[in-house]
This record gives C-alpha cells, structure tokens and sequence, in this order.
C-alpha cells in the first residue's frame, strides 16, 4: 500500500527471508559463518542461542539456502515431540515421504535402523543430510535429547554423515545442561543478542536499500528513538518501522521524524495492551 509513496519496491520490513534482505551484523553474520564451517566441515552439532525476536529463524533461513542446494535439509518447526514421533518425522522427511515407508507405525528400533541406513546412502554419494530445529528451547520430554544423542552416535568414526543445528531461546541452555551426554557432542554455540544503536540504524538502512529504496527515510533522532523503544530487537524494530511507514504515507509525510516513531510506537503499545 505504501510502497509507491516512499519509493519502495516492496514492503521492507516484512518477514522476508531473502538472502538480500538479510543483515548480516557482527553476531548474526558471524553465525551464519559458523554453523556453514559446522556443515561444510562435518563437526556434528551446533546450538544458536537468543532471545525472542533475535532473529534465530533468518540465520536458520540463511542457512538452509546456502545448504539445500547441496544436501538434504530438514527444519522442524514444532518441537514439542515425543522421542519417537520426532524420529519418524526425520526420517519420513529424509525419506522424501515415499509410501514405501510408514514411519508412524514403524517401532523405534526400525526407526533408528532406517536413520542409520539413510545416512549411509546420503555419505556415499557425498550429500550428508542437515537437521534444523528451531524453537528447541520448547522441548519438554528429556528423552528427545536421549533420541539425538542415539541419532549422533551413528555418525561414522572421522567422519560426520549429518549436521544438527538446535536453535532456541536462552532457557534451552538450561535443558542442555541436563542432557549432558548430548551436550557433550555439541560443537559450540552461537549467541545473538539485540543489535547496538549503530547496528539498528544500519539494519534499517539495509532493509531499506533490500526493498529499492536509495534515500533515506528516517532521520538521525528518528534512528536513535527507533533504537530506544525496540532495544535493538529485530522483530521490533520491523514492527515499528513498518507502521511507521503506513502511517507517514497516510500523512503524506516526505520524511519519518522522532515524535512521529514515538506516536507510532505509543498505538502499538496502547494496541497491545488492548488485545
């Protein structure tokens, strides 16, 4: 709606997971950098800590485009698994959901055996598969981390045939630290935190110039409010500059000044405690 006005190609502040849209920063392009080295090189597992809104779901974006074209990808969304049903689901993807197999009623012990042989077809011919789980802080039964632990330990000696990446909020650390035995295969961990006031001027600029946009938009003091009401979250930081450019637009305005983010962010705090 208001991309003609601001002389965008499109919406700059959507969930868009386009690799040019991405902003790479110090800590998020940092991950992407390491969990690629963890694929490229056969380290095994990985884990990728923040808070909500960090922008954990854009760095497993990234990778699972760099990845795809290469190998299997598989990326679960929903966690909340028991041992069993996360493993029929891995392999139902990993089986490219062929008839042939019905994981939902295969026991565990065939599970596992059909993991195993998978992986040794994908090594052979030089594509092994990768495992990403987002929102795995939501993991409730114990015995999942038990499950991986099993899926890891099928990985061939001085050679790892999958990668597995966990990504969640900083409370999967915690659950981590009981599942010793599986924390003890991870490789390393990743850490994202909210960006600086330089890096949230500059994210902004980025998704701006990513959606065609050459001139700015907001002003300095509008940068800095725009940093201070959103502490640098990324998903705020969308939120807010998003409606911020609906409703310049509306107001025909040319540019977006600091009283008029601190109005917007103001309807959406008043909004939020609304709902």
């Amino acid at each position: 709606m208001y991309e003609p006005h601001w002389k965008l190609e499109r919406a700059p502040f959507d969930q868009d997971f386009r690799a040019e849209s991405f902003y790479s920063g110090s800590l998020h392009g940092e991950a992407v950098v390491k969990l690629g080295y963890l694929i490229e090189h056969g380290k095994g597992a990985a884990v990728l800590i923040g808070a909500s809104g960090t922008g954990k779901t854009h760095v497993l974006e990234m990778i699972r485009q760099e990845s795809a074209p290469l190998r299997p990808v598989v990326h679960l969304v929903y966690p909340q698994l028991s041992p069993q049903e996360m493993a029929a689901y891995l392999i139902h993807e990993l089986c490219d959901g062929s008839p042939e197999f019905n994981s939902q009623s295969a026991g565990f012990d065939v599970l596992l055996r059909t993991f195993a042989a998978r992986l040794r077809e994908f090594t052979a011919a030089g594509c092994p598969p990768v495992i990403l789980l987002d929102d795995a802080h939501l993991i409730e039964d114990r015995r999942v981390f038990q499950m991986l632990h099993q899926l890891m330990n099928f990985q061939q000696p001085g050679r790892t045939n999958f990668s597995l990446i966990l990504a969640g909020q900083p409370e999967l650390k915690e659950k981590l630290q009981s599942a010793a035995p599986f924390a003890d295969r991870i490789a390393f961990h990743c850490l994202l935190k909210s960006l600086t006031a330089i890096e949230t001027a500059e994210y902004v600029t980025h998704r701006l110039k990513s959606a065609g946009r050459t001139e700015p938009i907001f002003d300095r003091a509008a940068m800095k409010a725009i940093f201070e009401l959103t502490a640098g979250i990324p998903r705020r930081i969308n939120r807010l500059c998003d409606f911020a450019l609906l409703v310049g637009f509306a107001n025909q305005s040319e540019r977006i000044l600091a009283n008029q983010i601190e109005n917007v962010h103001g309807e959406i705090h008043h909004s939020n405690i609304a709902a």
